[in-house]
C-alpha cells in the first residue's frame, strides 16, 4: 500500500527541517572548533597580506 500525498509531504517537510538543523549544527561545530582558528585567521588577513600593488 502506497502512502498518500499528504503523508509524503509531511515526511518531506519534517525530514528537510531536521536535515537543515543538522547541517547548521555541523557548520557551527566546524567554525568554532579550536583547531580551525589558525585557518580562519589566515583567511581573514589574506587580502591585507598581498604585496602586489596592481589591480
Amino acid at each position: 500500500m502506497l502512502p498518500d500525498h499528504d503523508t509524503l509531504v509531511a515526511f518531506a517537510k519534517s525530514f528537510g527541517l531536521f536535515y537543515l538543523i543538522a547541517m547548521s549544527l555541523a557548520v557551527l561545530v566546524y567554525v568554532f572548533w579550536p583547531s580551525n582558528a589558525k585557518k580562519f585567521d589566515a583567511a581573514k588577513r589574506a587580502p591585507l597580506d598581498n604585496d602586489e600593488d596592481r589591480p
